[in-house]
Formats: C-alpha cells, sequence, structure tokens
C-alpha cells in the first residue's frame, strides 16, 4: 500500500484524523494526525486485515523549540526541494511502525498541543511494546502519556531533575555531590 491508501483507509475509520500525508521524498512515508484521535487510528493501523501493522518499532520526541529550516544543498540545473513546514507545536511524538506480514512501513507523528506540558494518551493497550518506549520518551523528553500503567525514569536516576533531552535542558553542575563537568 501507498501513503494515500493507507491515509485514505484511515479516514474511512476516522473522519477528520489524518491531517496531512508525505510520501516521497521522505525515506519512510508518514501521516500527521490529530492527538485526540491516536489510539483509535494506532488501533485500525493494527487490526485492520489490509494495513496490519503488527509491529511497532520506535517511539521518540521531537522538541521542535529551536527549529531553524535548512535547505540541502542543490546541483547545478536541478530545482530546489520546497522549503520545510514550520512545526505548529513545541513538542511531537513520532512512532514508526512495520507490517511484517506486508513488508511496508509507516511514520505516524502526532503534535502535542499544550507546550509547557505535553501529553497524548498511552498506546500500551494497543501495542505492549509501547510500555518502555513510552518510559523512555517520558524519561529523556518530559511527554505524559496519560493512562500508562508505570510511567517513571527508566534511563535517568529516580531523583534525575529535568529532562535531558529537552532543548531548554540544563545539565546539573553536580550529582549528589559528584561533580558533572
Amino acid at each position: 500500500m501507498n501513503i494515500d491508501e493507507i491515509a485514505d483507509r484511515l479516514e474511512e475509520h476516522h473522519e477528520g484524523c489524518v491531517l496531512g500525508r508525505f510520501g516521497e521524498p521522505a525515506k519512510d512515508p508518514y501521516v500527521r494526525i490529530a492527538p485526540e484521535s491516536l489510539v483509535a487510528v494506532m488501533r485500525t493501523l493494527r487490526e485492520d486485515s489490509d494495513l496490519g501493522f503488527d509491529l511497532l518499532l520506535l517511539i521518540s520526541g521531537v522538541d521542535w523549540s529551536a527549529w531553524e529550516p535548512k535547505m540541502p544543498r542543490v546541483k547545478k540545473g536541478e530545482e530546489p526541494p520546497p522549503e520545510p513546514e514550520a512545526p505548529t507545536t513545541r513538542f511531537e511524538v513520532v512512532y514508526h511502525l512495520l507490517s511484517t506480514s506486508r513488508n511496508h512501513r509507516l511514520v505516524v507523528k502526532v503534535a502535542c498541543a499544550d507546550d509547557e506540558t505535553p501529553t497524548l494518551d498511552t498506546l500500551c493497550n494497543v501495542y505492549p511494546a509501547a510500555n518502555w518506549l513510552e518510559r523512555e520518551t517520558w524519561d529523556l523528553m518530559g511527554i505524559d502519556f496519560v493512562g500508562h500503567p508505570d510511567l517513571r525514569r527508566i534511563l535517568c536516576a529516580e531523583d534525575w531533575v529535568g529532562h535531558p533531552l529537552r532543548k531548554d535542558y540544563e545539565f546539573p553542575k553536580e550529582y549528589h555531590g559528584i561533580s558533572a563537568e
């Protein structure tokens, strides 16, 4: 299936859920979906027999607060690509899916509405692998997954302050009396 067929299928099940669809020149095709339809869309991607995205490979968080467009170099005589879209929110969560039966990939991108306290619904009930992946994303980026059964630190120490992959994070000078410089 191509990206348009996947997006159309999602729209059939959940009208208005697809906010954008992108194929070429993206390495993996991706769709942007509305945050309120995340769980329903992911369940459809997994359970629809024509889609069959049965494997959640990766969840990552993105902090767009320091984003600046970077245009690639263009060879003489070639048309430059269109300028990338500016992000509309500070935080975004990116889900990488694989259909093992159909051997195709899909990336799902979801913007977090609140820039101060970003939240999305958990996918633990749809993809069990989301448990640790969401914990990692919360630990490093501070994106809260509502309804997660055990949202606690997984990489940083339990008493660590802040979320180290945020653009505004300031690394501490010391931790428990040990210099971190």
